[in-house]
């Protein structure tokens, strides 16, 4: 289980817009790496639920995905979704749906100006806080 997500710039800087082009509503996506909680790979998914406070992956989408990421030997790091006008901390209903003890969610605030991330482990129904860690990716450990 990583205790940080490590991500590049370019990789912030896809889940953000993602973020943006999809306000009001919700949008998601997976992280893909290693199990060191490094990213390598951004999946922008789709919204199934078209909602401005909650997100589910097309189940189809996911599960092919989830192929891909296997076919490439890679590791599912971390779910990402937006909260269009609520700050970046898990709602109740995103600890319901946090299906993977093993990976990190990311949150992207974007109630204010300058969007606000955090990232957290979710571990039946019990939060904590994990670090982000934005680098090069020639810089990533």
């Amino acid at each position: 289980m990583p205790d940080a997500l490590w991500l590049s710039p370019a990789h912030l800087d896809a889940i953000i817009e993602h973020a943006r082009i999809h306000k009001p509503l919700e949008a998601c996506g997976i992280l893909a790496g290693d199990g060191e909680g490094r990213v390598r790979e951004v999946f922008l998914m789709d919204n199934a639920e078209h909602s401005p406070t909650l997100y589910m992956m097309d189940s189809r989408e996911q599960f092919r995905v989830f192929d891909e990421i296997d076919r490439e030997g890679l590791e599912l790091v971390a779910i990402f979704h937006s909260h269009p006008h609520s700050p970046a901390v898990p709602s109740p209903r995103d600890c319901e749906l946090a299906f993977y003890p093993d990976a990190l969610y990311l949150i992207v605030s974007l109630m204010d100006e300058q969007p606000d991330c955090h990232a957290y482990r979710i571990v039946d129904n019990q939060v904590e806080e994990a670090e982000i860690v934005v680098t090069g990716e020639d810089e990533l450990p």
